[in-house]
């Protein structure tokens, strides 16, 4: 049975006086199953929209065969039937699909079974039931309870269809996920706990729809536009950002976590969303993109909307919309912040939803992009999104919504721009392709990483890549009649001429790459090479300016810890490399969180040439995760943890923190002995299992002499024989 609500003795009016109904069946159990939902702890009916749902009422008499009942439907304040937030209707035994419809599915003595079904396009939310008997006397409506209605991706009518169960389970109900960091030679996988069927989390995503200040001003109609997943991401992607409301986390992106938990300590969505909700919607300090994306994929998971999380690599973020991202570098090829206002991230992480996209058409229907990191504003608001990644990828750049800040985000160019000490500029020799690369997202049923690029845009250098980014170009300037060059303004003054924009730098005469020589381990020193090749058949002389400094993800510079002159005589076509080492005593103080360090080498040849290299190094850690035996529901199985010390110093005070939804009721916090320099250790602990299937283990191995080191790994949980 599913579960049963019992009620007072509340009579309905009839032309039988005395009927009444005492218990309400909602059949949480076959409902669950069939709505794919059962998945939503506690004892509140939660279905899909567009999709039959049953429920049983036990009269204290059987129904007449002239009795109907009337149900009336409810959700948000001041429902009406004028804004499809009400609806009132009867049993019947005809279909349709485009509004509420009843059913008397079957009926035994005192006991009556209904089927419910809601339109594909109906508002989602809590819901009101009440019903009442038909009768031509006047009487009240009886409540029997509420339900929530979610999105119903197995709904073909549904805007949120997605075809492939496959898909479904993964981008639905998987409640664990990856998250791709690092850089683009060195991506790392990080976990994730979405966690969209904990406790509370469900009452928690509908709690952000009503925070909005949309409903805030007018809640009858803002809850009258939630049959759109168009409105509901766009919303939800401002709320999960707290930058113009009292939205749910709050950004920093300083490398300063005072007051707050550092962005790299949270290990999934639901801490962040129980603090949120029960410190009375105060935003949580702090998170970045991924945490952002993080809890957005909950979000919206758990209201039915098929969602991944997605990683681009070296990402540009245009503050002027002029499709490039001008950096500013001294004669070492440090960044001169003061200059530079646009930026190219080592990794910037969004949110795809599935949906159709009747605002455009269904050429753009599909995976959407979202972003709740706030970086730019959208009419007036810190939100990015929905916006089509097929228009993305055609160069359609004017379609809803900020096209061309994601478009920029993976295409734009990467133009280097060196300043001199008399505030004059010149184009420097560098990558300009390098935006936008290794675009990824976790694959369906398993852990590995699929490289989804190619849905962004074409081949970087083919004809049709520079034919799309031709067309965006024109979308977004607009050349006069005159043919006079259009100008882009900067915020900060500056301006950049179109024609800058066009003209390549001078090739010059060498080619420079940084070779790492040794693995770059966190707490060991660094030994590198510059090798650099000439390409004539003419001696040369290069000047060489080498820097090196600690860095957030976001490339921003935190400390120097490389600055050096080197003075190289290059041969006809010869090849030289000048070795760096820069020990662990150099960065160990002001090394952040991200273990990032930037290499920079300005080289100056003779004639005048410029050519810029750059080596983003991302240290290495070492921890493994073993589950000691098979994982059963309800049966307790060991853990052992391996971890190291990669310090030359001793360490203490050291611990593991350990999350995994269905492994684990909250976090574990597991204390590790003191280690000795380089000295390994083996951690063990007992989980006991209570959710079937593949379960996702996050171990967290904290110290306050270096930044944490994270692991995961997928446990099988097999149900009890």
């Amino acid at each position: 049975m599913g579960n049963v609500q019992e009620l007072g003795p509340i009579s309905l009016c009839s032309p039988c006086p005395g009927i009444r109904v005492t218990e309400v069946d909602w059949q949480l159990l076959s409902n669950g199953t069939a709505h794919h939902t059962q998945e939503y702890p506690g004892s509140e009916l939660v279905v899909r929209r567009g999709q039959r749902f049953t429920f049983t009422l036990e009269l204290n008499r059987p129904l007449e065969s002239e009795e109907t009942l009337i149900f009336t439907v409810e959700t948000g304040p001041q429902a009406s039937e004028a804004l499809r937030t009400k609806a009132v209707f009867q049993t019947s035994e005809l279909e349709r699909g485009d509004t509420w419809m009843a059913v008397k599915e079957a009926q035994t003595e005192n006991t009556t079974t209904f089927s419910l079904a809601s339109p594909p396009n109906a508002i989602i939310g809590r819901y009101q039931l009440s019903a009442r008997v038909s009768s031509r006397r006047k009487h009240n409506d009886w409540k029997l309870g509420e339900f929530i209605l979610l999105f119903n991706p197995w709904c073909p009518e549904d805007d949120v269809f997605l075809d492939s169960e496959e898909e479904r389970q993964e981008y639905v109900l998987n409640d664990s996920g990856i998250i791709f960091r690092g850089v683009e030679k060195r991506i790392r996988a990080q976990g994730w706990n979405f966690g969209q069927f904990e406790e509370d989390i469900l009452k928690i995503c509908l709690s952000i729809l009503d925070r909005t200040p949309s409903y805030q001003d007018d809640p009858a109609t803002d809850v009258s536009h939630r049959h759109d997943p168009i409105y509901i991401t766009r919303a939800v992607s401002a709320m999960v950002n707290s930058n113009n409301d009292r939205g749910v986390v709050q950004g920093q992106w300083q490398g300063k976590y005072g007051g707050g938990t550092s962005p790299l300590h949270w290990r999934g969505s639901v801490a962040i969303l129980h603090k949120w909700f029960k410190g009375r919607f105060k935003p949580v300090r702090y998170g970045q993109c991924w945490v952002f994306a993080g809890v957005l994929c909950t979000v919206l998971r758990c209201l039915g909307i098929a969602t991944r999380v997605v990683s681009n690599f070296n990402s540009a973020h245009d503050t002027d919309r002029n499709l490039s991202v001008d950096k500013y570098v001294d004669s070492f090829g440090r960044t001169l912040e003061d200059l530079t206002e646009d930026s190219m991230w080592n990794f910037h992480v969004w949110n795809e939803s599935w949906f159709a996209r009747q605002d455009l058409g269904p050429s753009y229907n599909g995976w959407q992009v979202l972003d709740a990191t706030p970086q730019e504003e959208s009419e007036g608001v810190f939100r990015c999104g929905p916006a089509s990644v097929t228009a993305i990828r055609e160069g359609d750049v004017h379609l809803a919504h900020d096209g061309p800040f994601v478009f920029a985000e993976v295409n734009a160019d990467y133009i280097t721009w060196l300043w001199n000490e008399d505030e004059s500029r010149e184009r420097v020799y560098s990558d300009t392709k390098k935006i936008g690369r290794c675009i990824s997202t976790k694959a369906v049923g398993s852990d590995s990483r699929v490289d989804i690029t190619s849905l962004y845009k074409y081949p970087e250098g083919s004809r049709k890549e520079r034919q799309v980014y031709s067309n965006a170009m024109k979308k977004l300037f607009s050349v006069e009649a005159s043919g006079r060059r259009a100008r882009v303004r900067r915020g900060g003054g500056r301006g950049l001429w179109r024609d800058d924009l066009l003209e390549p730098a001078t090739k010059p005469s060498i080619t420079g790459k940084f070779k790492v020589l040794e693995p770059p381990v966190l707490g060991h020193d660094l030994k590198l090479a510059l090798c650099l090749t000439s390409l004539t058949s003419r001696a040369q002389r290069v000047q060489v300016n080498l820097s090196g400094a600690t860095i957030l993800y976001t490339r921003r510079p935190v400390a120097e810890i490389l600055h050096e002159s080197h003075t190289v005589k290059l041969g006809p076509e010869e090849e030289k490399k000048i070795p760096i080492a820069i020990s662990y005593s150099q960065y160990k103080e002001d090394l952040t969180e991200d273990k990032k360090i930037l290499l920079a080498a300005m080289c100056l040849v003779t004639k005048g040439e410029k050519l810029l290299v750059e080596k983003d190094i991302t240290l290495e850690d070492f921890i493994t995760i073993k589950v000691l035996g098979p994982a059963v529901v309800g049966v307790e199985v060991a853990v052992e943890v391996m971890v190291l010390n990669p310090l030359s110093e001793r360490v203490k005070d050291c611990m593991l923190m350990v999350e995994g939804s269905g492994l684990l009721q909250g976090q574990l916090s597991i204390d590790v002995p003191s280690l000795e320099p380089q000295e390994k250790a083996s951690v063990q602990f007992k989980i006991t299992p209570f959710k079937s299937g593949p379960r996702q283990l996050q171990v967290d191995f904290v110290s306050p002499h270096f930044p944490d080191i994270k692991g995961f790994v997928i446990v099988h949980v097999a149900t009890a024989k």
